[in-house]
């Protein structure tokens, strides 16, 4: 009699734990499993991404560049140039601007079209700042100028000094007065003025540069 009442009792507790075991089954992870699931489930820090130099503009990376400009009746097409290959336009070297430049005026009449004076001004600069100008440069004679209309040209090379070791472009700034004929005959004349600017890559400026 006690013997099958011991193995009742060990009967209903078995049955107790498998019971327990469900339930806990049923309700998801265990308590001492919930931790390394949670952290194994946490996001992993992202690695900082490194800084990426942005590209430098160079409008003469092809070794030349062309412009159309437009003052009042003034259509002019320039051309501009570096006898320096890009990879030696280095801060301390004497940098070499060329241009030619023709025009054309509308309506024509038989008037001639005039250059009175060309101006480049260089300003060096990198991505945080800009640096003083260097001194402007200029071209001009005894009025009215230099003949520009077609089939006339100009021609000229400016220079751009020495830029700050730490510059890695260079702005130039170009202005181009004009004086056109009011009539073919007359010597009264109307001013006109076209403005134009190109950025050039200083080699060695520690960024890559592109076109």
């Amino acid at each position: 009699m006690r013997l099958a009442t011991r193995r009742g009792r060990l009967a209903g507790a078995a049955a107790l734990f498998v019971t327990g075991a469900l339930a806990l089954s049923g309700c998801g992870a265990p308590p001492w499993a919930q931790g390394s699931d949670q952290a194994s489930s946490s996001p992993s820090p992202t690695a900082t991404a490194s800084a990426v130099p942005q590209p430098v503009r160079n409008d003469l990376s092809s070794g030349s560049t062309q412009r159309p400009l437009t003052a009042g009746a003034v259509s002019a097409t320039v051309d501009y140039w570096s006898t320096l290959s890009m990879d030696r336009w280095t801060p301390t070297a004497l940098k070499p601007v060329s241009l030619s430049m023709v025009t054309t005026v509308s309506p024509d009449d038989g008037q001639k079209v005039y250059l009175q004076r060309a101006t480049m001004t260089a300003v060096p600069g990198n991505a945080a700042q800009s640096f003083s100008p260097l001194a402007a440069q200029s071209d001009q004679t005894d009025a009215p100028g230099y003949l520009v209309l077609a089939p006339y040209s100009y021609s000229q090379t400016f220079n751009v000094g020495e830029v700050p070791a730490d510059a890695t472009f260079v702005t130039l700034q170009f202005t181009f007065e004009f004086l056109v004929q009011t009539t073919p005959t007359s010597n009264e004349f109307a001013k006109q003025t076209a403005s134009d600017s190109l950025t050039v890559a200083i080699a060695g400026g520690g960024e890559t540069t592109t076109g």
